[in-house]
């Protein structure tokens, strides 16, 4: 990962961290008005064509997530603060499994990224992959609310700064590892 793709993803992975920090300062408001900031102006030079690419669902997805930060903000409410790690993954849940219904699928359409002329084969290992991908954002969503709303700062962001990141790490490594022993000949 070169430093410019590392700058872009920083943010995301330091989330909860920052939030068990910054919450001994700042009220969740103030906390809430930097994320959607930060969601709002990382892309603010492509905005417009981020936004124009953008199909319906995500865009709710999009309008759900900057939603909670302005709840957050009008209430100063710390366990919607934390919700987000699960409202991120509900709203990733509700993309891969509306691929699902309406195909490709979404690691489909990442495949084809790297390779347009996907075999059958590789269009049914892409569905199942996407299944899979539904079934870790129930989980990981599920447990993420449940460490928002019951868990201490500390343990919340445990589970959500470290344990998830290891879990997402743990299922990217082993789809890689079975992708090379399914499908042999191809090189990534």
């Amino acid at each position: 990962m070169n430093a410019k793709a590392l700058l872009r993803v920083l943010p995301w992975l330091a989330y909860p961290l920052a939030i068990c920090f910054g919450l001994q300062v700042l009220q969740p408001r103030y906390l809430a008005l930097v994320l959607a900031a930060t969601l709002l102006l990382r892309r603010r030079r492509d905005a417009r064509r981020l936004l124009a690419g953008l199909n319906r669902a995500e865009r709710i997805v999009l309008g759900a997530v900057l939603g909670l930060s302005a709840l957050t903000v009008a209430t100063n409410s710390e366990t919607l603060l934390r919700l987000y790690p699960a409202a991120m993954a509900l709203g990733m849940l509700t993309l891969f499994a509306l691929s699902l219904r309406r195909p490709p699928s979404m690691i489909e359409r990442l495949a084809r990224l790297h390779e347009p002329n996907l075999p059958p084969a590789g269009v049914r290992y892409t569905r199942r992959v996407t299944q899979i991908w539904c079934a870790f954002f129930v989980g990981n969503g599920t447990v993420a609310a449940y460490t928002s709303v019951y868990a201490s700062r500390e343990e919340w962001a445990l589970y959500n700064g470290l344990i998830a990141y290891v879990l997402m790490g743990a299922l990217f490594t082993g789809e890689w590892l079975v992708r090379r022993r399914l499908f042999p000949h191809r090189t990534a």
